[in-house]
């Protein structure tokens, strides 16, 4: 029988949600296969390096010093054993992480939007809402799954960890509806301390989730469920306190993170003007049927945190921000789709277009992800002037001179976030450590090495302090001169660069 046209005209929203949502897969599945760089993406290559050299005892991902680390997680520990069975690289198992980053987050938002509706757009609407819902101005952030950010970190934990944290926000309203037994809570219960091993930050915001769901729970959760919850929350914190490769909780005291993450707080309403207004409109709607709405709680306590990282200075919270942008992007999507099935042809037609119109805002700023992808000639010329954020130089001519564990002294910004997925280590660590006592001295070292007025024999000091048996400057740069007795050069590299081999201290 064929379909009658007005049925095949209300169905069109979610064909061409559908067909979008494709579009826009191809395109992540391409960047897990380019893999492109500019970001942290060394630091994840270096954990990777240092664990499947000792497994039990990586030490420092960045520098040689034995300490323990946050990278080293459930998940990276699973890829670098991955790593050892297979004989892969580094890079290939990257790749892999984020296909199972991709698959997991994309799991995890249908997962999630299904405990809110069964309608059949929902789902392909919240994938392009959590995609494309931000603002006019390009922003990416590890843990922040737009679709710029995403193509930049999806081999990244953050990635995997937020996936995950949907699906227990999903799992978790269907266990207390349903009063689930006690071992499905003790089970939510070690999920929960999975995420937060995985990636602390987005860690925060499913604990966040964790309680917008047991608040929003209707009807209120009875006793035994409160305490079976209660139990999956000490199995999570006695999960945390046993895992051997460091101290999570040491995490919550200084981190000098701050300065980092001041960035966050800037320029937020050209960034997140889309997802404000209209996520923040559909949050109102849900929240005038339902005061208790998880999704307006959970916004409601990731603008609670977030405002308060930035009125104390502790910037670092502003990690929160997914459990900010998240409920207001999934509200809209949810009540586009409501609208779509429910109201009257009018409205319907109204926030359609709405909803439409600010997704093809959201892909237009974010359009120049594909050239991280095409070759220049291949992009399309209305988008070859899309702005994007540019890629990071890779420094496989010097990695293919440089042993792996070697110290390598450098004050480049790039080589320093590079060059440890390799498997070298640097003097200075690229991002602030908290397990690392001698930061700051490194830190130091390095500059005064490079320093102009440093002597030859403060030079050569460090080079012994640090066992440095590599330098990577640039020509003429500061620092002992490429034709000094204690250096020789191994190769030259691109923008002057060179790497130089240390021959005496």
């Amino acid at each position: 029988m064929t379909p009658h046209p007005l049925a095949l005209r209300a169905d069109l929203p979610r064909r061409a949600a559908t067909a979008a949502v494709l579009l826009l897969a191809v395109l992540l599945l391409l960047m897990v296969v380019r893999l492109p760089w500019s970001g942290d993406l060394g630091m994840h290559g270096a954990v990777l390096e240092r664990l499947r050299t000792d497994l039990l005892h990586p030490g420092n991902p960045l520098v040689d010093a034995d300490t323990p680390s946050p990278y080293y997680s459930p998940w990276t520990v699973l890829l670098a054993l991955l790593a050892g069975v297979t004989g892969w690289s580094t890079f290939t198992v990257l790749r892999l992480a984020g296909l199972a980053g991709l698959l997991m987050l994309g799991s995890g938002i249908r997962a999630f939007v299904r405990t809110f509706s069964r309608a059949r757009t929902a789902v392909p609407l919240a994938l392009l809402c959590v995609l494309l819902l931000y603002g006019v101005r390009l922003f990416a952030w590890s843990g922040v799954p737009g679709l710029t950010s995403l193509a930049l970190t999806l081999a990244y934990p953050s990635t995997l960890a937020l996936g995950m944290a949907l699906h227990l926000w999903a799992l978790l309203r269907r266990a207390v509806a349903h009063a689930w037994r006690l071992p499905a809570f003790v089970g939510l219960g070690l999920l929960l301390a999975v995420v937060l091993l995985v990636h602390p930050f987005t860690g925060a915001v499913a604990v966040l989730g964790v309680a917008a769901v047991l608040l929003g729970a209707r009807p209120w959760p009875g006793r035994t469920v409160l305490l079976r919850a209660a139990a999956g929350g000490t199995v999570a914190v006695a999960v945390l306190l046993l895992w051997p490769y460091y101290s999570f909780f040491s995490l919550l005291g200084p981190s000098g993170l701050d300065a980092v993450h001041r960035p966050l707080y800037d320029r937020l309403p050209q960034k997140f003007c889309l997802a404000a207004l209209l996520g923040g409109a559909a949050l109102v709607l849900r929240l005038r049927r339902d005061r208790r709405d998880p999704l307006v709680l959970l916004c409601a306590l990731g603008l609670a945190v977030f405002a308060a990282g930035g009125l104390t200075g502790h910037y670092a919270w502003g990690r929160v921000l997914p459990a900010v942008l998240l409920p207001a992007q999934l509200a809209l999507a949810l009540e586009t789709a409501r609208a779509a099935e429910a109201a009257g042809l009018r409205r319907r037609r109204v926030l359609a277009g709405v909803t439409a119109a600010a997704l093809l805002a959201g892909a237009w700023t974010q359009a120049g992800v594909v050239s991280y992808v095409l070759r220049r000639e291949a992009v399309p010329p209305v988008l070859r002037g899309a702005p994007a954020i540019a890629l990071w130089p890779r420094f496989t001519w010097a990695a293919r001179r440089l042993p792996a564990g070697a110290t390598v002294l450098t004050d480049d910004y790039y080589a320093l976030r590079v060059l440890p997925a390799y498997g070298p280590y640097t003097v200075a660590p690229a991002y602030p450590d908290v397990f690392l006592r001698d930061e700051k001295q490194r830190r130091d070292a390095t500059r005064r090495y490079f320093a102009p007025a440093t002597s030859r024999a403060e030079r050569l000091g460090i080079l012994k302090e640090f066992g440095v048996r590599w330098v990577l400057q640039k020509s003429g740069g500061s620092g002992l001169p490429q034709d000094d007795p204690a250096l020789r050069t191994a190769v030259r590299g691109p923008g002057g660069l060179a790497l130089l081999e240390v021959v005496a201290r």
